[in-house]
């Protein structure tokens, strides 16, 4: 068998194999499998010291061993002549014969040898070799993976095992990518598929202090179609292809790409500066073009934070289905004002709005909070929406009556001192800047108030006088954009 027809057998032999197991049962354990194209693409990524008489692959969850196959083949077609091993972790028994089938052509065919290693990766080894006793990392010149996505409760044995990177109830993926890290030898690459949940927000802070302490990302690919990365596939989450090397220095450039679907055929790439990728707080930017750079080259060149200027954006406090004792359609004696997202309406907070449960009878004063002016701002948006960060301003002025008054948890808000303060958040948050930027920021439909928090800002005081400037004028995406531009160039 000629060098090439490896990868279309092992293809063939995995597509026959996830057609004779149930969509269902697949997801249930996390398994989604990668196309040839995108194994391809994967592999090609690598770059090959063709110096060494050997090379350890490593490729944990192998599944089928479609990637091993790949990058296998792109060594062979490169000119590599050492000797290739490859292990490979599978401990689902079900798709053993088929990856024993795949690696014993690749040894038939293309020389290797192979261990494939029935156990659980992640807690078949240690983690992070900081211990005296604890035995060193097995490491590998190049680590190539399509983890698992499935979420596991935090006293699962794989969270325990790896307390260093875990924060909350974690996600397979980046377990195995963290692992993978500990595996790599310095100076070498790995290359995985993953989820872009990971590149932002407080419940990956831990692995993104871990994997920058250890790593520099050099390549990104962005998928522009999240339905057909994974063929015959339904997957959620926005997936991309990203390769780390393990080093700390930082090259001047990551080299991005993107395509509309797996089959690359309308690749785009494009270098951007490292530090516009990687912000100063650890967040990852997945820019897919030259003014997506621009926008974070602007906002990132404010030195403030809402957290730093004591503006910390924070989330409703009702769960309504979990507190409907204490609410009340009409207003009677003792009841306060419960904002929602539908309260939320061209730029301003517009209460009542007619509809159920728009009033809290209570005194708990963790269902309360003071009536004072705020910018609210929607959690969830639709991913059709022109905008995702969508705010209202309200004043303490227009229900002066009332005391204290209550939020629903599907909008944040941010408590302000004065109203000239709430309309300057407005003008940023309402800008068309701040909403692109935090569209490259995040993903998902979800306004994180962490990611907020965190987002650099003028000073409190500059703020205050943007806010004074919209104060008589309508509340557009315009007038704020005129504002914007004046203060940040």
């Amino acid at each position: 068998m000629s060098v090439g027809e490896s990868l279309n057998k092992a293809y063939n032999v995995t597509s026959a194999f996830v057609e004779s197991i149930p969509k269902k049962e697949r997801k249930k354990y996390g398994q989604f499998f990668t196309s040839q194209k995108t194994a391809e693409f994967m592999a090609s990524l690598f770059t090959i010291d063709f110096s060494k008489p050997e090379l350890r692959l490593l490729d944990a969850g192998a599944g089928t061993g479609l990637l091993t196959t790949a990058l296998v083949e792109r060594l062979r077609n490169s000119g590599y002549k050492g000797e290739i091993f490859a292990v490979c972790y599978e401990n689902d028994i079900k798709v053993l014969p088929t990856l024993a089938e795949n690696l014993e052509n690749l040894k038939n065919t293309l020389g290797i040898k192979y261990e494939i290693r029935i156990d659980n990766y992640l807690t078949s080894q240690n983690f992070v070799s900081a211990d005296f006793f604890k035995k060193e990392a097995e490491e590998f010149d190049m680590i190539i993976g399509n983890p698992p996505y499935l979420k596991i409760a935090k006293d699962a044995p794989e969270a325990l095992a790896m307390p260093e990177v875990c924060y909350g109830a974690p996600n397979l993926y980046f377990l195995f990518w963290a692992m993978g890290i500990n595996n790599l030898k310095d100076g070498e690459e790995m290359v995985y598929i993953i989820p872009r949940s990971w590149t932002s927000g407080a419940y990956f802070e831990r692995f993104r202090k871990f994997l920058f302490r250890h790593c520099v990302i050099t390549n990104i690919h962005i998928f522009g179609s999240r339905d057909k990365v994974f063929d015959g596939e339904s997957v959620l989450q926005e997936t991309m292809i990203i390769k780390v090397k393990k080093t700390r220095e930082k090259p001047q450039y990551v080299k991005m790409s993107s395509s509309e679907t797996s089959d690359f055929a309308d690749i785009k790439y494009y270098d951007v500066d490292y530090n516009t990728i990687v912000a100063p707080n650890q967040f990852v930017f997945l820019v897919t073009s030259q003014e997506e750079a621009e926008i974070l080259s602007r906002v990132n060149s404010q030195s403030n934070t809402l957290e730093s200027d004591d503006l910390r954006m924070r989330t409703g406090l009702i769960v309504d289905f979990r507190t409907r004792e204490v609410l009340r359609d009409n207003d009677e004696d003792g009841s306060f004002p419960l904002f929602y997202s539908h309260h939320i309406r061209n730029g301003r907070v517009q209460w009542p709005a007619g509809r159920e449960s728009e009033y809290i009878v209570t005194d708990k004063t963790g269902y309360l909070q003071e009536n004072t002016d705020y910018l609210f701002v929607k959690r969830f948006t639709s991913k059709e929406e022109k905008r995702r960060l969508q705010c209202g301003i309200y004043l303490k002025a227009d229900h002066s009556e009332y005391k204290y008054i209550s939020t629903q948890n599907k909008i944040n808000y941010i408590k302000c001192d004065t109203p000239e303060l709430a309309y300057g958040l407005y003008v940023l948050l309402n800008s068309t800047l701040y909403d692109a930027y935090y569209r490259i920021l995040n993903g998902s439909t979800q306004v994180n108030s962490t990611e907020i928090n965190l987002m650099p800002v003028p000073s409190k005081e500059s703020i205050r006088q943007m806010g004074r400037e919209l104060i008589g004028m309508e509340l557009t995406e315009q007038n704020c954009d005129n504002i914007v531009d004046k203060w940040i160039r």
